[in-house]
């Protein structure tokens, strides 16, 4: 089960995982803070990345830079548009098939092995439990 527990704070609001790391959220004007949306892309490119890395690896071809921008515009107060996974990669010098390997790999992981992604595109259902 995966589980964080956000709460206000002093200073804004924070998210705490049960090993102890916590990332600081806001609104959007507060330094240092994450907004919800952008944790929301965060976790889908850290889900796309973290699953790709090691099966490009795996199939001998780790990619010298592997990094991606996740973007989203609101289309509505409280709606995103389509989410955009752009990576940015600097491929092994004179590995032929790395390109080809990292295209079928982050297609597959995205469609297929992303939690976060299948949880977007599938609408997992969200409950609410009130005191």
């Amino acid at each position: 089960m995966a589980r964080v527990r956000v709460e206000r704070t002093e200073d804004g609001f924070v998210a705490r995982n049960d090993r102890g790391a916590e990332v600081a959220m806001g609104s959007g004007d507060e330094q240092g803070t994450f907004t919800p949306v952008e944790l929301l892309l965060a976790a889908l490119g850290g889900c796309n990345i973290v699953t790709v890395e090691p099966l490009t690896a795996q199939r001998g071809h780790r990619m010298v830079r592997l990094a991606m921008t996740v973007q989203a515009e609101k289309i509505e107060a409280s709606r995103l548009g389509p989410i955009t996974i752009s990576y940015d990669v600097e491929l092994p010098e004179g590995d032929e098939k790395a390109a080809e390997v990292l295209r079928a790999v982050a297609h597959r992981v995205e469609e297929r092995y992303c939690t976060v992604s299948r949880a977007l595109r599938e609408k997992t259902e969200v409950g609410l439990e009130l005191p």
